[in-house]
C-alpha cells in the first residue's frame, strides 16, 4: 500500500522530503512531481525497482529511462559533457529539457542506450523533483507516469493513487500537473539538435 505525502510545492516540507528519500534508498518505487509531469523513479542502482518500473508501465529493454540530477556537476559525474554542452545546459537549466549525452562508466550499463552508449539526463524547474535529488546525494531513475494505452502522463495524484497504490510505495501530491513532453535535445558530433520539441523553449538551436 502506498504512502500518501502532500508535499508544498513551493517551500517542501524538508521531514517529508527525508521520509521519501528513505523509501528509495529502501528500494521503493516512487511517484512524484516535475515541470513537465508526474514521474515515477528509484533509485538508481536497484535494478529490482526499475523492474518493478517496467511492469508498471509495461515497458520493454529497449525503454530509455532520465536520470534526474540536481545539477550540472552532478551531471558531469554521468555524462561526457563538453564545454559547449555544459553552457548551453546551463542556460536551459533547471527546466524542462531532457539532454541525450554520452555516459560515464558510473551509469550502469543497463540504463545507457545500447548502440550509442548515451543516457538522457534532466535538471528539472521543480523544487520537490530538485530536493528530492539533492537530499538522496545520487540521480533518481525517472520516466514519465505514462500508464499501458495512454499516450499522456496522470494529472491527479488521486487518480495516481487509486490506480497504483498497491504498485508504489509512495505517492507525493504537489497538486494537478498538466502533461507536457519535455524537449529533447541530443548532443552529436554535429553540436545540439532538437529531436523533439516540448514544453522546454531553446531559442539559440531555432
Amino acid at each position: 500500500m502506498a504512502q500518501f505525502f502532500e508535499i508544498h510545492p513551493q517551500n517542501p516540507q524538508l521531514r517529508l522530503i527525508h521520509r521519501a528519500v528513505e523509501i528509495i534508498r529502501q528500494g521503493g518505487v516512487i511517484a512524484y512531481p516535475t515541470d513537465s509531469s508526474y514521474a515515477i523513479a528509484c533509485h538508481i542502482g536497484d535494478k529490482q525497482a526499475m523492474d518493478r518500473i517496467r511492469r508498471i508501465r509495461q515497458l520493454d529493454d529497449k525503454h530509455d529511462f532520465t536520470l534526474v540530477c540536481k545539477d550540472l556537476a552532478q551531471v558531469s559525474n554521468f555524462t561526457k559533457i563538453g564545454n559547449d554542452a555544459y553552457r548551453l545546459i546551463k542556460t536551459l537549466t533547471p527546466g524542462a529539457f531532457t539532454f541525450l549525452l554520452d555516459a560515464t562508466r558510473e551509469v550502469p550499463r543497463r540504463l545507457q542506450h545500447p548502440k550509442k552508449k548515451t543516457i538522457g539526463i534532466r535538471i528539472p524547474d521543480n523544487a520537490i523533483a530538485l530536493l528530492l535529488v539533492k537530499e538522496l546525494e545520487e540521480p533518481l531513475l525517472s520516466t514519465s507516469l505514462i500508464l499501458p494505452g495512454s499516450t499522456d502522463a496522470l494529472v491527479d495524484p488521486y487518480e495516481i493513487r487509486d490506480k497504483l497504490e498497491h504498485q508504489l510505495d509512495l505517492v507525493i501530491d504537489a497538486g494537478i500537473i498538466e502533461f507536457e513532453q519535455t524537449t529533447i535535445i541530443e548532443f552529436s558530433a554535429n553540436g545540439p539538435e532538437i529531436v523533439r520539441q516540448g514544453k522546454g523553449i531553446a531559442p539559440m538551436l531555432d
